[in-house]
């Protein structure tokens, strides 16, 4: 078989992958000690001059090693939390010094499994195969200067979003919903639909029940075969949750430099915020607007920002966020940061999906920032026209539905009433279904006609 060589080093990727390895080797193994413990972090004396934050150590327990990550330093000693529960931990045990920097090596069999925010299976089906290029969990944002723009319309087979808030590649789209509104099953359906090479799914704070349930009914077979889940449930360590976000934009990131178009769905970005908010409280920072600390402020960015187009020779990350609003207000601190650092952002409301109309997308309230140079001029007087009929719908709405409108007042008003079943119809989709985005244009226009 011929050997396939590095880009950069010119050798085969069998001697990098070594050459990797041994470089990230110590020549001396460094310990410490515990010395206090609190619920959540681990104090740790030792040489500090060879930890740095977000390093890892490992405390050698009784029943097993448990990994953690320096998450700070006071009075002189290092402050870790830990990957797994605390059990057994107690003051004076070792702790070795990890010196490597804290990733994974990926490979194309990934797809098709899922992980834990380790990079360990969790589907039962054997081992991991490991690749040849290292992936670090914590990556810089492509420099903005050598970014490529975004690229065509990216078509997700799901017709309220082709239409009226077109996503292009590499474009980054917040998906702002309250619980049980049906952000999860429109997430799956732009898995299996999405026109993209590869799909990466964090399930960031998910119930433990409901993941089996996400891949076996919304998922299924098909999107699970080109996808890479990871899995992160909402009894896990703060770091383990926090982790598994920052490991779903590393895979996202290696496949990206393969020159593959990705889907990055993230499920949800308030959950990697909680996250962050505890071990942010457990080591004494000062909280602010709602009990976050200036932490999860900082952190958003730099993870949100991984996403979109790479450099030149590149693939492109299209990243879809979910954003979990705290009783449904969409201008609490984690969606007002979010909606600011993306590139549009799809509002789901409790009211449609009470109707029974799913995907329970608010076209009114939801933009692309792509638009409308994504959509081609053929059809933007079409769009603008739709949006114009349920504006005028939602102006009138109370009054409709308390019989307060007499027909015939409004020539504009009695075209909406007359129009909106239709439109509720062609956003209304199963997650079976897929329309492609010229077929949505087309049917759009037939029942705008009949108006």
């Amino acid at each position: 078989m011929q050997a396939v060589f590095h880009p950069e080093s010119g050798r085969p990727f069998a001697l990098e992958r070594l050459v990797a390895a041994v470089a990230r080797i110590d020549s001396a193994t460094r310990w410490g000690r515990v010395v206090s413990l609190s619920p959540m972090f681990a104090t740790v004396a030792g040489p500090v001059d060879r930890m740095v934050l977000n390093g890892r150590l490992v405390i050698e327990a009784g029943h097993g090693d448990i990994p953690c990550e320096i998450v700070g330093f006071q009075a002189g000693h290092a402050c870790a939390m830990p990957l797994k529960p605390f059990d057994a931990v107690r003051p004076g045990q070792r702790v070795r010094i990890e010196t490597a920097v804290a990733g994974v090596f990926p490979h194309h069999a990934w797809l098709g499994r899922v992980i834990n925010a380790l990079g360990e299976p969790i589907d039962g089906l054997g081992p991991l195969p490991q690749g040849d290029l290292f992936q670090p969990l914590r990556a810089a944002p492509p420099a903005a200067h050598l970014r490529r723009r975004v690229g065509a319309p990216l078509q997700t087979g799901v017709r309220a979003i082709d239409s009226f808030t077109t996503c292009c590649e590499g474009q980054r789209l917040g998906i702002f919903a309250g619980s049980g509104v049906g952000k999860s099953v429109l997430m799956a359906m732009l898995a299996r639909h999405a026109a993209c090479d590869v799909a990466v799914i964090g399930l960031i704070g998910e119930r433990g029940r409901e993941v089996r349930e996400f891949l076996e009914d919304d998922l299924g077979t098909e999107g699970l075969a080109r996808s890479i889940v990871v899995v992160a449930t909402s009894d896990e360590t703060a770091l383990m949750r926090r982790q598994a976000a920052l490991l779903t934009l590393s895979l996202a990131e290696y496949f990206r430099a393969q020159r593959a178009h990705v889907l990055c769905m993230m499920d949800s970005v308030t959950r990697f915020a909680m996250a962050q908010r505890e071990i942010g409280l457990a080591i004494g920072e000062p909280p602010t607007s709602k009990g976050y600390t200036p932490s999860v402020f900082a952190e958003l960015p730099q993870l949100l920002e991984r996403a979109g187009p790479g450099a030149e020779g590149e693939g492109t990350i299209t990243g879809l966020f979910s954003v979990l609003v705290d009783g449904d207000d969409h201008n609490e601190p984690v969606a007002d940061a979010v909606r600011g650092i993306l590139d549009g952002h799809l509002v789901m409301e409790r009211a449609i999906a009470e109707r029974g109309r799913f995907p329970a997308i608010n076209i009114l309230k939801s933009i692309s920032r792509t638009m409308p140079r994504a959509t081609p001029e053929e059809w933007r007087g079409l769009i603008r026209s739709a949006r114009g009929v349920m504006a005028t719908y939602a102006d009138m709405e109370e009054l409709i539905r308390l019989g307060a409108y007499r027909a015939g007042a409004s020539a504009d008003v009695d075209r909406a009433i007359r129009l909106m079943p239709h439109l509720d119809s062609f956003l209304a989709q199963g997650k079976e279904e897929s329309t492609s985005m010229g077929d949505g244009y087309l049917r759009l226009a037939e029942i705008m006609a009949e108006g």
